[in-house]
């Protein structure tokens, strides 16, 4: 089973911007120990230093929709501003949504059609005779790339395949985000103050947010229990 996800801090500030971040190591953590794979295959650079604006990842695995249960959603951090300290707020929020009913693009390298040409220096003028530089166009999206990287034809292309994928789906993951943006919006503004996790201090520390009260429910059962042997 595969989903594509996002952990997006939608149009909050560099403080969400860094949540995102932290949240991301965390998801990722857990992710490993469910033994679900994980690709990042977009992700936007926040404002500040080792923040982030959004991450996107293609999660692949047989208890996905168990392990998004407790993440889907928006997520809370109760902490200081670290980058405004003298900001009164304490509560940030992000969300985590999953990017449904949108096609996957499955980069074949098989389908990429390869083009060699001779390096050129500046001003279009070739700075060898044999033929090493590689043009690679992958024909379902219309996309190339040029790459002359290496006076090896071998290396070029190698390099050419992984520059042209990034560039794929970097399109595909644009278009999905354009598409997604109001429904993340609309999570982000109908989710508020209702989170799934909750995080805290500095240490970002768990502190996961039980909705089911199925600990409720059997401390309840217990004591109903105890009271009906008490009257026997």
């Amino acid at each position: 089973m595969e989903k594509i996800i996002q952990i997006t801090s939608g149009r909050g500030p560099s403080e969400c911007q860094c949540v995102v971040a932290k949240v991301l190591k965390v998801f990722l953590e857990e992710a490993k120990q469910n033994k679900i794979d994980y690709e990042i295959i977009h992700r936007e650079n926040g404002d500040e230093n080792l923040t982030l604006k959004s991450v996107t990842l293609l999660l692949k695995g047989k208890e996905i929709n168990e392990f998004l249960k407790s993440w889907l959603g928006s997520i809370l951090w109760v902490g200081k501003s670290t980058f405004r300290k003298l900001h009164k707020r304490s509560n940030w929020f992000i969300g985590i949504f999953e990017l449904e009913g949108l096609e996957k693009i499955n980069f074949n390298e098989k389908d990429i059609r390869f083009q060699t040409t001779r390096s050129q220096g500046s001003g279009g003028q070739n700075v060898n005779k044999v033929e090493t530089a590689v043009r690679a166009t992958y024909p379902k999206t219309g996309q190339s790339v040029f790459v002359q990287d290496s006076r090896s034809q071998l290396e070029n292309k190698k390099l050419s395949i992984i520059r042209l994928k990034e560039k794929v789906m970097e399109l595909h993951i644009q278009q999905l985000e354009k598409q997604m943006q109001e429904t993340w919006n609309n999570h982000l503004n109908v989710q508020r103050g209702n989170p799934v996790r909750t995080f805290s201090g500095t240490d970002f520390k768990k502190n996961y947010q039980e909705k089911s009260f199925k600990k409720e429910r059997h401390q309840l059962k217990n004591e109903l229990k105890n009271y009906r042997n008490d009257l026997n």
